[in-house]
């Protein structure tokens, strides 16, 4: 179903974008990349953005004749509006763009490409404890549609590391419930087999037959819902933003102290599987990353585990009330604030970065 930038209020005027250059780079997004509606989206609200700076800032020039310094312009305008992650993402959507207009026989070089991406923050994801985890996904705990369908998802969501968007894109076919195995298209529509525990199986085997009644008893046109797997009251596939509204309700029920996304969910997973010895190569694989430096930030969340298997493997270790005496004396490498012995090397290294 081609994306449609006019029903989401962001396709801009004709007076803005004469050629209709939105429209089909949406078209281009959605279905030659096979980019998730959320990335086409917040790709064709970038766009829109550097339209109007191009129109305010250089009238009578057309988008095709954008080099380096309009585009570099236009993210120096959005500097301090927007995190670094959100620049870098605009670059991007820019630098795609200009793809298409190649492929359209528009343009002949991409400008954008003369940028660099601005460095990213790192930040480390949020995660939920192991009881925490526990608590959350067993907060639905009724028996009706509603309950039955949240308690499967939240199940899935935990056992599989899914994202959201791959979560409410299964279909019927995607699931072996004799194999425990699900067929999820990433991003990319990439597509990769992760396995689901037996809580999970029990969870949605239940959530099935109400589903099953739900279709049965309401009359639903076989259209409306398909293949999909997560369905709404009405019968409709089940949106991203319904599954952070549900999650929110069942944040609150059971009174967790911060906010949690559907994303801490998979954090969790990964950072669960990292605490009882599961190898990055592993964890890549289920998460579906491209790049196993995506996969070493769960790094920093399991230090004391690493520190846990290094005492027990290592022949020269400390033995452990050693290490825990130690710990008493020296700053944890996780203490804010200069350690011993570093100055040295933090000299070095500034010296070293000035020379670049």
């Amino acid at each position: 179903m081609p994306s449609d930038p006019e029903a989401s209020g962001l396709r801009p005027s004709r007076e803005l974008d004469p050629d209709g250059h939105v429209q089909r780079f949406s078209d281009f997004l959605a279905h030659g990349k096979g980019y998730s509606g959320h990335t086409v989206r917040n790709y064709v609200s970038d766009l829109r953005q550097f339209l109007e700076f191009l129109k305010e800032k250089e009238p009578g020039r057309s988008v095709e004749e954008g080099d380096a310094y309009v585009i570099r312009g236009f993210l120096a305008s959005r500097y301090g509006q927007n995190r670094k992650t959100s620049l870098g993402r605009k670059l991007s959507a820019i630098r795609t763009f200009y793809q298409f207009l190649i492929r359209e026989g528009r343009v002949k070089a991409n400008p954008a490409c003369l940028l660099v991406m601005p460095k990213r923050e790192q930040m480390l994801p949020s995660f939920l404890t192991v009881d925490d985890a526990f608590r959350l996904v067993e907060a639905p705990g009724g028996e009706t549609f509603l309950h039955l369908r949240d308690r499967a998802m939240l199940e899935l969501l935990y056992a599989s590391g899914l994202r959201v968007s791959e979560l409410v894109g299964l279909n019927f076919p995607d699931v072996r419930m004799d194999l425990q195995i699900l067929r999820v298209f990433g991003k990319g529509r990439k597509e990769r087999i992760v396995p689901f525990g037996n809580k999970a199986r029990d969870a949605v085997e239940k959530y099935l037959e109400a589903r099953q009644a739900l279709v049965a008893g309401a009359a639903l046109p076989a259209e409306r819902g398909r293949d999909a797997l997560f369905l709404n009251r009405s019968g409709r596939r089940l949106t991203t933003r319904s599954v952070a509204r549900r999650l929110e309700l069942h944040i609150r029920r059971i009174g967790l102290p911060k906010q949690v996304s559907p994303h801490a969910l998979r954090h969790s997973f990964a950072t669960h599987l990292l605490d009882a010895g599961a190898d990055l190569r592993s964890i890549q694989e289920l998460l579906g990353h491209a790049s196993l430096s995506t996969t070493q930030r769960y790094t920093h969340l399991s230090l004391d585990r690493l520190m846990e298997v290094y005492d027990q493997a290592h022949p020269r270790a400390k033995s452990k009330g050693a290490r825990k005496h130690a710990d008493s004396r020296t700053p944890s490498p996780l203490t804010v604030g200069p350690r011993p012995g570093c100055s040295t090397l933090r000299g070095a290294r500034t010296k070293r970065e000035d020379r670049k």
